[in-house]
């Protein structure tokens, strides 16, 4: 039986191209890095802060084996001894500009001779981390891998603070940048309302009904959208943030509205009896959503104004917190039933077109998985022995990063 398995595996392995099976592994063993700190100012904890910024981006890219050891040495195109033999070493100076701004020369040596040099300003030193995000970025181009864009981007999340206590956050993927920009209340389920990122929809539950409100972060301007009994969550926005997918408790029990942020109208898309939440856009006019109609939570699909309903996921008997990108579906499966201790929820892939299924994580509670926008990367949260961490998932790599929260918990991101 193993062997029929084997042989039907690798025929679909031949025949197509699947992100639940497709994992890259490379033959050839991956190149070296090390990189080497020129930096003549600064102190000793900032230049080494910054070196583990760079360390963590390198690692997160996937296609270097890095060097985790602290060197330091001259800006030029010579090499400290101990990496006379790597194939790359990544050489950086730090300098201070005006007001406090800091400038980053690099150069990127390949068997001790250059082949990449870029230098890097922002005005202010406590942002460094997004410079290191764009030197992995570059790296990544210059290496002639698959876009990581996302390294770009900020995630938002509602971190629990205290009982009915939150704040809403701006953060880079690593956690190392933080802002809060909404606190003094209980705020929840932050969504980002364009590709921009400069505004987003949060509930908050300081009154009698939840409210959905929108922040517009260039004017500090916020709106009060709608509000509703029970229950009341922004769970997607449409590609041209004309479109919201909202959870409400208009009738009792939560279905899943659409709302239209030009017209200032909704309606509703579900209506059974019973629970429907996290409603995702698979196109303009296409949902995936979580739904307990056959007893427990799974996930299931729908045409907006078709009262047909589609089973999505086979396997799990308790699957919710869905993502979608393009064929691609990952969700949240509780792994274990335990009376007396806490259960494992695990992040699983599947695709459209295959009946093949990928399992992402092996431990702790995973929730709230969000593909990236091109679809090569899942960043989700992680509880895992009392800490809370963001994790991402290089799927083609098939490697897990995690980034824990210093303080708080993480009840909920968008990316």
């Amino acid at each position: 039986m193993k062997i029929i398995f084997l042989i039907v595996m690798l025929i679909n392995f031949a025949q197509a191209s699947d992100a639940t099976i497709d994992v890259i592994k490379k033959v050839e063993a991956l190149p070296n890095i090390a990189v080497e700190d020129a930096t003549l100012t600064y102190d000793e904890t900032f230049k080494l802060t910054f070196f583990k910024s760079i360390v963590a981006d390198l690692n997160v890219l996937s296609i270097f084996n890095v060097d985790r050891h602290y060197k330091t040495g001259y800006f030029g195109d010579d090499v400290v001894v101990e990496n006379k033999d790597v194939n790359y070493v990544l050489k950086y100076e730090m300098d201070e500009g005006d007001a406090h701004s800091l400038i980053v020369k690099v150069v990127l040596l390949k068997n001790r001779e250059e082949v990449f040099s870029k230098t890097y300003r922002v005005g202010d030193s406590t942002v460094y981390m997004f410079v290191s995000h764009a030197i992995a970025y570059d790296l990544n181009e210059f290496m002639g891998e698959p876009s990581v864009e996302w390294m770009k981007r900020k995630v938002i999340f509602s971190r629990i603070v205290a009982p009915r206590k939150s704040e809403i956050v701006i953060a880079d993927y690593t956690l190392s940048y933080q802002k809060v920009v909404v606190q003094g209340g209980f705020s929840v389920f932050p969504k980002w309302a364009n590709d921009e990122q400069n505004a987003f929809y949060y509930t908050s539950l300081d009154a009698n009904e939840p409210k959905l409100l929108h922040v517009d972060l260039r004017t500090a301007k916020v709106t009060s959208l709608l509000s509703s009994q029970g229950m009341l969550v922004c769970s997607d926005v449409s590609k041209d943030g004309t479109q919201l997918l909202l959870t409400m408790a208009k009738y009792g029990q939560p279905d899943i509205f659409v709302y239209d942020t030009k017209r200032k109208r909704y309606k509703r898309v579900t209506t059974y009896s019973g629970i429907d939440v996290n409603g995702q856009f698979l196109d303009k006019n296409k949902i995936v959503f979580i739904s307990n109609r056959l007893g427990y939570p799974n996930v299931f699909s729908k045409k907006i104004g078709s009262p047909d309903v589609e089973q999505m996921v086979y396997y799990g008997n308790s699957n919710s917190a869905c993502s979608v990108h393009g064929d691609y579906i990952v969700y949240k499966a509780r792994e274990s039933s335990n009376s007396f201790s806490k259960n494992t929820f695990n992040l699983h892939l599947i695709s459209q077109k295959t009946d093949f299924i990928r399992r992402l994580t092996a431990t702790g509670v995973n929730e709230f998985p969000k593909f990236s926008k091109d679809g090569d990367a899942i960043l989700f949260i992680k509880s895992y022995k009392f800490q809370s961490s963001i994790g991402i998932i290089r799927l083609a790599y098939n490697k897990n990063y995690l980034f824990p929260l210093k303080s708080g918990k993480i009840q909920s991101m968008d990316w």
